[in-house]
């Protein structure tokens, strides 16, 4: 399974795009389409073609956690709303979340709704965040994409 392109739109819409680095609401130096930059990496200017490069082989990494971690069948919508939770927590947040505990039972919907639990930022509630994980949601339970 991959991620479908309504699904990488959807990581797009989220992150939104910027050409600099600023810092995200966890207080991360980030550039492009939510891009982390790591130590050693010198990203001081990217263009929308080069930031969804980055993007593709960050979302890589987030689709190989969602292949470790979730051991029951998925349908494309429910695979892409995993790969946008785990691109922005990490794996580590999906590993030991709820969701993927149900997930793993085979309890979907229950799973769907852990999403919205995942809202915070620096330890404060978000209202980004509960905007993103309210649409994750609706994408992995019904389908609904909003673009």
């Amino acid at each position: 399974m991959v991620l479908t392109e309504k699904g990488l739109e959807l990581i797009k819409m989220f992150e939104g795009f910027s050409a600099t680095p600023y810092l995200c609401e966890a207080g991360y130096r980030t550039i492009g389409y939510g891009h982390v930059i790591r130590l050693g990496e010198n990203l001081q200017n990217v263009t929308e073609t080069e930031a969804t490069v980055i993007l593709l082989r960050d979302v890589a990494n987030a689709e190989r956690a969602v292949w470790r971690l979730i051991g029951v069948p998925l349908e494309s919508n429910q695979y892409d709303s995993l790969v946008s939770f785990t691109f922005n927590l990490g794996a580590g947040s999906l590993q030991r979340s709820t969701l993927r505990q149900k997930l793993n039972r085979g309890e979907y919907y229950e799973a769907g709704e852990e999403f919205p639990k995942w809202c915070y930022a620096g330890g404060k509630k978000s209202k980004g965040l509960l905007k993103r994980r309210l649409i994750e949601k609706e994408v992995f339970l019904y389908g609904d994409y909003p673009i």
